[in-house]
C-alpha cells in the first residue's frame, strides 16, 4: 500500500526540496587521521546490522496499544475529554499517538540520512567523511525500520511536524560545513535518543523495544562522532562565530520543545488547536517528559564548547539547565549495553526453544521405537 494512503492528514506535495548551498570538498591526504574518529569508523563498520534479520517482525502488535506505554503519558489523560471517552476512542488515541511519535522518528531519520550524506560531501577531513559514510547507511536502516513498523504494525502515518521540518530546513540550508553536525548530530539526534530511551524503558511490548534499543545503539556512536568533530573545530573559532552557533542552538532547542506537543492528534478528536496547545502546556507529565528529552542535548552542547551566557539563560528558561551536568559517556555506554543485553536474552530464549524442540523430537522418536518393538511387533 502507498504511504500516501496511510497518512492521517494530507502531507501535501510528495517531496520537499530544500535549496542547499556550500562546497563539496575532496581531501587528497590519505594519512591515518584522528585516531578517535577512525576508531569510531571501525566500530561503525563492525556494528552494521540488517533490520530484516535482527528484528523479529513476526511479533504481533496490539493495534489498540502499539507501544504499551502508560496512559499517564498521554496529554488527554486525566482531562474531561479522556473521562468522557469510550474505551474504543481511548484505544484510537493510543494508536494515533504512537503513529504520530514514530512518524516523527521516521521523518527525522530520513533527515539524518541526508545530513550524514551532506557531511560526507562537505567535511574537510577524510576521517570524518569515512565515519559519515557508515552513518548514512545507519540512518537509511533506521528509516526503513520505522517505515515498516508504521506500515505493517500501525497502519497509519502522520506528516512531518512543522517544528521538525523548520529545524531540518535550517540545518540543510546553511552553507557552513559544521552545521549538519550541529543541527542533526547534536540537536535532532540528541533529542531523538532521549525520546527513544524513554519509550524503550517504559514499553512492555517486545517489538518496539527491539527497534528502539537497536537504533539507539547506532545513535550513541553518531552523537559521539558529532561531539568529537565539533569540539575540535570549535576550539579554533572566534567569539563571534561561536555566538552565531549558539544562536542556532537556542532557536533549535525552542523548536524542538514545540515539536513535542503532538497537538495534531488532539485535533483529530475535535479539540481546537488553541485548546490543544493549552492542554499540552498544562500537562505536568509532558513538562517532565520535555525536560528529560534534553538530557542528551544540554551536556553535549556544553561539551563541544558552546556555553555562553545567552545560551545558559535559554536553558534556564526551558527548565533544563541542570541537564548540563549529565554524564553523557555513561548514558551512551548504557544505550549500547541495553541492546547487547536484549540480544543475549533473545538468543538465549531462542536456543532454549531449539533445545526443547530437539528434546521433544527425540522423545517422540523413542516412543515410536518403543511402540514398534512392543507386543505384536
Amino acid at each position: 500500500m502507498s504511504t500516501h494512503d496511510l497518512y492521517a492528514h494530507d502531507p501535501g506535495a510528495p517531496e520537499w526540496a530544500v535549496p542547499a548551498t556550500g562546497k563539496a570538498r575532496l581531501n587528497w591526504e590519505y594519512d591515518e587521521g584522528r585516531d578517535r574518529l577512525l576508531a569510531l569508523y571501525q566500530k561503525g563498520k563492525d556494528k552494521q546490522w540488517d533490520g530484516e534479520r535482527r528484528i523479529d517482525w513476526s511479533v504481533e502488535v496490539d493495534p489498540d496499544d502499539p507501544l504499551g506505554t502508560p496512559d499517564e503519558g498521554l496529554i488527554l489523560y486525566g482531562t474531561p475529554y479522556w473521562d468522557r471517552m469510550s474505551e474504543a476512542n481511548r484505544a484510537e488515541v493510543r494508536r494515533r499517538a504512537a503513529s504520530w511519535q514514530f512518524s516523527q522518528f521516521l521523518h527525522g531519520e530520513q533527515g539524518a540520512m541526508v545530513c550524514a550524506a551532506r557531511i560526507v560531501e562537505s567535511a574537510p577531513d577524510l576521517d570524518a567523511k569515512f565515519y559519515s559514510a557508515t552513518q548514512t547507511m545507519d540512518e537509511a536502516r533506521h528509516a526503513e525500520i520505522y517505515a515498516r513498523f508504521l506500515h505493517e504494525k500501525i497502519g497509519m502515518v502522520y506528516p512531518v511536524n512543522d517544528s521538525l521540518q523548520a529545524l531540518l530546513g535550517d540545518t540543510l540550508r546553511d552553507s557552513r560545513w559544521d552545521m549538519p553536525y550541529l543541527g542533526m548530530q547534536v540537536l535532532i539526534e540528541g533529542l531523538a535518543l532521549a525520546a527513544f530511551g524513554l519509550i524503550r524503558d517504559a514499553t512492555d511490548r517486545p517489538l518496539p523495544k527491539q527497534i528502539l534499543a537497536y537504533v539507539m545503539q547506532d545513535e550513541a556512536r553518531h552523537v559521539a562522532f558529532g561531539r568529537m568533530a565539533l569540539r575540535d573545530h570549535y576550539r579554533q573559532l572566534g567569539d563571534a562565530e561561536l555566538r552565531e552557533r549558539e544562536e542556532f542552538v537556542i532557536e533549535g532547542c525552542y523548536l524542538m520543545r514545540d515539536r513535542l506537543k503532538g497537538t495534531e492528534v488532539l485535533e483529530d478528536f475535535g479539540i481546537p488547536r488553541a485548546e490543544a496547545d493549552a492542554l499540552s502546556e498544562r500537562s505536568e507529565t509532558l513538562r517532565l517528559f520535555r525536560q528529560l528529552l534534553f538530557s542528551r542535548i544540554v551536556p553535549c552542547v556544553r561539551d563541544i564548547g558552546l556555553w555562553g551566557e545567552r545560551l545558559q539563560r535559554a536553558y534556564v528558561d526551558l527548565g533544563v539547565f541542570e541537564m548540563g551536568n549529565q554524564n553523557l559517556d555513561l548514558l551512551m555506554s548504557q544505550d549500547e549495553e541495553v541492546a547487547e543485553r536484549l540480544d543475549a536474552e533473545r538468543f538465549a530464549a531462542e536456543e532454549a526453544d531449539r533445545v526443547a524442540d530437539v528434546a521433544r523430537t527425540v522423545a517422540l522418536g523413542e516412543a515410536a521405537t518403543g511402540d514398534a518393538g512392543g507386543p505384536g511387533a
